[in-house]
């Protein structure tokens, strides 16, 4: 964890509406089960596609358990990127009872 990433709880991301919600879990996670509306890139592939994020929307990191998005949250912040991580993750999410996806 890194104290200069905001760490977000569920109910708090949600309500953060501006912001793109990053999903950086592998494919076959995320078909399991996605926060609707979620942008999905892997984290193996998110330097090469950081392009895609709007840089003029926050965003919010997300991964299974807060691993992989407190990866990504730290170099988004390096690039520039006003950015903030979901504590816990997907796991979280699911826990508070938060809708999940599987389109």
């Amino acid at each position: 964890m890194d104290p200069q990433i905001p760490q977000l709880t569920p109910a708090q991301a949600a309500d953060r509406t501006e912001a793109v919600l990053l999903d950086v879990r592998e494919a076959s996670e995320v078909a399991e089960g996605r926060i609707a509306g979620s942008t999905h890139i892997p984290l193996g592939q998110l330097a090469a596609r950081t392009v895609e994020l709007d840089r003029g929307r926050p965003v919010i990191t997300v991964c299974r358990s807060g691993g992989r998005s407190s990866q990504a949250a730290r170099f988004l912040a390096a690039q520039g990127h006003d950015v903030a991580d979901l504590a816990g993750g997907m796991t979280a999410w699911t826990a508070a009872g938060r809708p999940v996806t599987t389109r």
